[in-house]
């Protein structure tokens, strides 16, 4: 092994031994220690590296399917990888960061630990990493190391789990106090260059911008980035710098205020500590020369709670399930499971939609900030242990919705923090109490007695200025993308024609004649449609299905599942607008650009303070607004739409059909079903035939009575047997019901001059799925648009220290 010195040695791990005298390279895996200055994982690679007489490898990636990857997570990550491998570029290291489109792709980490003759991974000790990196190890062909760069004390150096923070400070506390004012050593390792060395495809140019990178990847584009909170060390240090001065005097006193603005109250520098942009050791030294009962409180903080959850996700497996806790909360929990409680559904608390004025502030800071202030944290999370059906549901609320939103989720200390407010680092606190039995009780009501809600409630929403965003169009698309705005902190007006919002997920009285079911095959839209059967809007269509091909009719076996509106396809839409401001019946004759944004002329209403401009009618109608507005059609894409004759039929009796649902490969028509088989339906005989797209344009002007006869001759062929008695029939012709089946790239596209976006399932592959993303496309683009997020005057230059 590597002769390294006593201030790394203390921090590094042997994963495997061996020799390290093959392999064309040193190898360093950064992801939580992203800075190239008091790197205990980097120093011990470049005294590897040196000693070896091999370059150095610095190699990081977005690969992987963590279960949060979205835009939050990937821009910060990028803006602290840029920043570092441009410094690590400049010291003659090669720096590599893998991003492919897809987050699932293999990465080429497996090849690069076979082709290293020794490798650094640092020691961070949650899920998914440990894993990651024991997966790794039978591909190693040299030793590999895990080196500890994240706490102050080395987390090995405890020796064992510690559950309570006073019996952590009596046994470790020395070993911090000796360390708190001291330099960290730098290195005079330099490696050898790398030159010429293939690392493989998929490697950012940093030349292109962030947001075009990000724009790219197959993530969840609707938790948008935190335009105050850009990542990397010059502005992690900028923000400790200003509350160095401003704010650390006053810690001990107003810490436990959330309506503190920054910087005096909190330093949060959480997500930068995460990410591991700052070194924690030069925060200890700085906060302990400035002295005082602020600093004193500060470093309690730091490394007493911080590194005592650093201590405990190291010593245990298992971090998200109940087993993480003590036994006494596994107990009292488990007494008290059947207890009645207070619930909200999945949305409502995602949406911050309870009925708890001080949670939903909280969540809004989550949802929109990135961030929840650590006192009020505490609080957030005891009500969602109160509210949550069972403890698995409420510890997977804690977990999912912070580590979803947060920019420091998925951290250690956030493990700490979530599980505290289930018992963790805690004593029971009798009496019992219904639903929390023995658990420390924390009444949000008297948390929000002591807080200035209203001046909290301002600095929440005021912190930074999102755009204001017309969108035209509330199908789907325009739906999905209006919500993720909002939540997102925009404010969004909806233009329809329509009487109400629904697009192709219409239904005309109980009957649905536009799409007829939509399937969930990408986890991004599945995890929405979940959400949606808990609340009843949604339900699993079971019916029977078959296929009629060569004149044959045959059961059709398999397929993906099939999902309906309920109590017609249209409740979706309607449950999506529920709380956007939707203008109907109106519309939109033309649209103005000027300097100052965008003018929305509609039936209605004319407004004229738009920052930016969503379209998510299909092509046809989106080409003909830009030329009657008098803008180029080139900016919209080019696409193949083709219509779809609807024939609905209301039976005197059912017909005799063993199948609910039936796809017709031969003759005009695609389609029939029976609509009374879908959840929630009446139980009348409504009948549903759609014809296929090359059929209905060739028919596209026939008269409509003509066509629904035609149609229901070909339907009774189909199905074998005559129709009953028909008591009613109407006829409806979608001009542009089916777009194109290439997905454009990203799911929507954006002219990022004009600030106009376009969406739509003639984007993105067809279907309702591929609207619902191809919506929340468009609003990433926005939201990753640096222009359209201004900060309030009252809080200065981002920069300024």
């Amino acid at each position: 092994m590597i002769e390294l010195p006593p201030h790394l040695k203390e921090r590094t791990r042997i994963l495997q031994d061996g020799h390290a005298s093959t392999g064309e390279f040193v190898l360093y895996w950064m992801h939580h220690a992203m800075r190239d200055h008091e790197n205990p994982a980097l120093d011990v690679a470049r005294v590897a590296a040196a000693t070896l007489g091999k370059p150095l490898v610095v190699w990081s990636g977005l690969a992987g399917e963590h279960p949060h990857n979205n835009d939050r997570h990937f821009t910060f990550i990028l803006e602290s990888a840029r920043e570092v491998h441009s410094a690590l570029t400049r010291d003659g290291i090669c720096a590599a960061f893998f991003l492919p489109e897809d987050p699932s792709e293999p990465s080429p980490l497996r090849r690069l630990f076979r082709r290293a003759a020794f490798t650094v991974v640092e020691d961070f000790p949650v899920p998914p990493f440990p894993r990651w990196t024991d997966g790794l190890l039978d591909d190693a062909s040299g030793p590999v190391v895990a080196v500890d760069g994240h706490c102050i004390v080395p987390m090995q150096l405890a020796g064992r789990r510690f559950d309570r923070a006073f019996k952590f400070r009596q046994a470790v506390g020395a070993e911090f106090d000796r360390r708190v004012g001291m330099q960290w050593p730098e290195t005079s390792h330099r490696p050898r260059e790398a030159d010429g060395l293939e690392l493989g495809e998929g490697l950012v140019d940093w030349a292109v911008p962030i947001p075009e990178l990000v724009s790219r990847c197959r993530i969840d584009h609707s938790v948008g980035p935190v335009p105050d909170t850009p990542g990397g060390s010059a502005a992690g240090y900028g923000r400790w710098n200003r509350f160095l001065k401003e704010g650390l005097s006053g810690y001990a006193r107003k810490r436990n205020d959330a309506g503190v603005p920054s910087p005096q109250g909190v330093s949060r520098m959480s997500a930068y500590l995460h990410y591991g942009c700052v070194s924690p050791m030069r925060l200890a030294r700085e906060a302990a020369a400035a002295g005082g009962k602020g600093a004193e409180k500060y470093l309690d903080e730091l490394f007493v709670w911080r590194e005592l959850a650093h201590n405990y996700c190291y010593h245990t497996r298992g971090l998200r399930g109940l087993t993480a806790l003590p036994d006494w909360a596994l107990d009292t929990l488990e007494k008290h499971r059947d207890d009645p409680r207070d619930t909200y559904s999945a949305e409502a608390i995602e949406r911050a939609g309870t009925g708890d004025e001080l949670w939903n502030l909280a969540q809004t800071s989550l949802l929109r900030n990135g961030e929840l202030h650590n006192n009020l944290r505490m609080t957030w999370g005891k009500k969602l242990v109160e509210w949550g059906r069972t403890p698995e549901e409420a510890l997977a609320y804690l977990l999912d919705l912070n580590n979803r939103y947060a920019l420091d989720g998925s951290d250690p200390n956030s493990y700490g923090g979530l599980l505290w407010c289930m018992g963790l680092f805690d004593r029971p606190f009798p009496p019992e109490k219904p639903v929390l039995g023995l658990l420390r009780p924390r009444s949000s009501a008297a948390h929000a007695r002591r807080l200035d809600m209203e001046a909290y409630a301002q600095r929440i929403r005021t912190r930074f200025v999102r755009p204001t965003v017309a969108v035209i169009g509330a199908g789907i698309s325009g739906l999905a993308a209006a919500r993720t705005l909002q939540d997102n902190g925009c404010e969004v007006r909806l233009f329809d024609k329509g009487s109400r919002p629904g697009g192709r997920l219409a239904s005309r009285a109980d009957c649905d004649h536009g799409a007829q079911y939509f399937t969930a095959r990408d986890p991004r839209f599945e995890r929405w449609v979940r959400i949606w059967e808990e609340a009843g809007v949604v339900a699993l269509w079971k019916g029977r299905l078959g296929a009629f091909e060569n004149g044959t009719l045959t059961d059709k076996q398999g397929g993906p599942r099939r999902w309906v509106g309920t109590p017609t396809n249209n409740a979706v839409a309607g449950h999506l607008a529920a709380d956007l401001h939707v203008v109907t019946g109106s519309t939109v004759r033309r649209v103005e650009r000027s300097v100052s944004g965008w003018t929305v002329h509609a039936e209605s209403e004319s407004r004229s303070d738009f920052d930016a401009l969503i379209v998510t009618v299909p092509q046809p109608q989106a080409s003909s607004l830009m030329q009657a507005s008098g803008l180029d059609q080139r900016l919209v894409p080019d696409a193949r739409m083709h219509p779809c004759w609807t024939v609905v039929l209301r039976l005197e009796a059912d017909h005799a059909s063993e199948f609910d649902g039936v796809f017709v490969n031969d003759g005009p028509l695609s389609w029939i079903a029976r609509n009374s088989s879908k959840p929630e339906r009446p139980g009348e005989a409504v009948w549903v035939l759609q014809a296929g797209p090359k059929w209905s344009s060739a028919h596209l002007e026939d008269d409509p009575e003509a066509v629904a006869t035609h149609l229901m001759q070909a339907g009774a062929r189909v199905l074998g047997e005559p129709w009953p008695a028909v008591n009613d029939r109407f006829v409806h012709r979608w001009r542009y019901a089916l777009g194109s089946a290439d997905e454009f790239s990203g799911g929507a596209h954006y002219d990022a001059e004009h600030r106009l976006a376009f969406a739509g399932d003639w984007l993105n592959g067809g279907r309702v799925e591929g609207a619902w993303l191809s919506g929340i496309a468009a609003a990433g683009f926005l939201l990753r648009d640096q222009r359209l997020s201004a900060y309030p005057a009252s809080q200065g230059s981002l920069f300024q220290t």
